[in-house]
């Protein structure tokens, strides 16, 4: 008597003996239909059945970095190259002097002084107390328009749905301007 398995290929009910198979490398044990997709394992007198105990799952803990505090509310400056590297020259301090002093790479602040890489938060603060300039500002708050398309609520919102939306306000757009031109 067999314990019900299912296949772990197609995941059918396995009626009868499981076979056990190798396929594309794996070990696995499979229905009469998907045996022909591997090779067959011999049956060896001293293995024994194999059976599963359930796991239980693994606790996560999370372990949080220490990150010095940095707001959110920040943006970087659009001429944060130029500051920085103003910045450096003037207080005669090198490339490899700036990156041992807040502990970066050389290669990494010459991309960010080129504008070829933009500096995190945190790399921009250790810029700013190092070079003593100002790197950071706060955020500018942008007003975000929702738009409710009427939908059905058991359906999802879809890449052509927004597209149709988006074609409605600008024809809406267009015949507002072609009025006001009249």
């Amino acid at each position: 008597m067999y314990i019900q398995v299912r296949c772990e290929v197609c995941g059918r009910k396995i009626y009868g003996k499981p076979y056990r198979v190798i396929i594309e490398g794996a070990e696995l044990l499979v229905c009469s239909e998907c045996a022909k997709l591997g090779k067959l394992v011999p049956e060896s007198k001293t293995k024994k059945p194999m059976l599963t105990k359930r796991r239980l799952p693994l606790k996560t803990v999370k372990k949080s970095a220490p990150q010095t505090p940095v707001e959110t509310t920040l943006e970087l400056v659009e001429d944060y190259n130029v500051r920085i590297r103003e910045a450096r020259e003037k207080l005669g301090i090198t490339h490899e002097d700036l990156g041992k002093k807040i502990n970066e790479k050389t290669s990494v602040l010459k991309k960010i002084e080129t504008g070829k890489m933009v500096p995190d938060n945190k790399l921009a603060l250790k810029l700013e107390h190092a070079l003593k300039i100002k790197l950071l500002t706060p955020a500018s708050t942008e007003k975000i328009e929702i738009i409710n398309l009427p939908k059905p609520s058991n359906q999802k919102l879809t890449i052509g749905d927004l597209i149709e939306q988006k074609r409605k306000e600008t024809k809406k757009n267009n015949e507002g301007n072609n009025s006001s031109k009249a």
